[in-house]
């Protein structure tokens, strides 16, 4: 693989790969007021878009900014749908071909094949492996503090520019990370700001794993972990990490970053994870009971999505599944009132084989 993309924008910017662009965009919207004007004169308005990224005219649209308050309140800024494809053509030509596999293996997030699941068992490997050499042993936990709205935009430009040397892909990164007027921050919501995000973090997992020369470390988007033999050790990596963050990235850890003994568990991706088993973190289960509170009440008054809800209940009782969760399975099952709809939770089948 090339270390740097020279002369492919041209090659990859073809009337099909748009089309393509478009299928991935519209995939969970196809029924949406914006998807379905685009494809009124859908040839007419590829072709045009295809037409403004070849000249160098395009420009994105401006954003529409709305609040979400699950898992906890943000700000999204969404963008026109054509801006979305763009979005996707870029990420699925370039970034997903060219710089994600420049990864480290133990990066999770936005990566295909890997996600909450797999950072949340290979983090109990790690937790086992430290067990088996030291018996006990320190756990550095850290995220960053209001990640997303702190992104440096002159520090990830100049990041990718590493990467690029094509003038006109390189333009087209420039309007990605400074159209939408704010000095720093990527804006939540943008297909490309995750893929921007884990790009800017790789940065410091290089350093961990090439500086700091830590073995067992974990990292899915801005919450990483590291194991390491003594407390004297996880001081010291803490230290480092925090002045690397703050000088390089120029980011801050939040408060809840810390460094503290094993048998404290790991609270990681969703889960609380000991060295032989992992249980669904509190905030997890307090959600889905509010959740199903919700859903008696609808379905009762006879206003429940049903499909929607089956689609939610398949999600959560596979999420948990993941963690020794029956009788939590179990407990919620049994209190919705509808439930006969429902798939009933299979018998405990956590850690065993199957």
């Amino acid at each position: 693989m090339p270390h740097t993309i020279r002369n492919e924008f041209d090659k990859h910017l073809t009337i099909e790969a748009l089309f393509d662009a478009h299928e991935r965009a519209s995939k969970t919207k196809r029924n949406s007021y914006e998807v379905l004007k685009f494809e009124i004169d859908l040839e007419t308005n590829i072709v045009n878009l295809y037409k403004k990224l070849k000249n160098g005219t395009y420009k994105m649209g401006k954003y529409r900014t709305f609040k979400i308050y699950e898992p906890k309140e943000r700000v999204i800024r969404a963008l026109p749908y054509v801006d979305r494809i763009v979005h996707q053509w870029y990420v699925y030509e370039f970034i997903k071909s060219y710089v994600v596999p420049r990864f480290i293996n133990d990066s999770y997030a936005c990566i295909e094949g890997r996600g909450t699941h797999k950072a949340v068992d290979r983090a109990q490997e790690y937790m086992r492996c430290m067990k088996n050499k030291y018996g006990t042993y320190y756990i550095v936990k850290c995220d960053i503090k209001g990640f997303f709205y702190n992104i440096d935009k002159d520090v990830l430009y100049n990041i990718l520019k590493r990467f690029i040397k094509d003038e006109k892909l390189l333009a087209l990164t420039y309007e990605f990370i400074y159209n939408d007027g704010e000095e720093v921050g990527l804006p939540i919501g943008n297909y490309t700001s995750q893929f921007f995000a884990n790009i800017y973090m790789n940065e410091l997992d290089h350093y961990v794993k090439e500086v700091l020369k830590i073995k067992y470390y974990v990292r899915f988007m801005d919450d990483f972990i590291m194991f390491v033999k003594t407390k004297e050790e996880a001081k010291k990596v803490f230290l480092d990490i925090s002045k690397y963050v703050r000088e390089v990235l120029h980011l801050e850890l939040n408060n809840k970053s810390r460094y503290y003994p094993n048998k404290m568990g790991l609270d990681f991706c969703g889960f609380r994870i000991y060295g032989s088993y992992r249980l669904l973190r509190k905030r997890s289960i307090k959600k889905v009971k509010r959740k199903v509170k919700r859903w008696n009440v609808l379905y009762e008054r006879g206003l429940l999505d049903l499909d929607k809800t089956v689609l939610e209940w398949n999600s959560w009782l596979a999420h948990s599944s993941h963690g020794k969760c029956y009788k939590l399975q179990m407990d919620i099952y049994n209190k919705i009132i509808f439930k006969e709809y429902l798939k009933k939770p299979y018998v405990e089948t956590y850690g065993r084989i199957l």
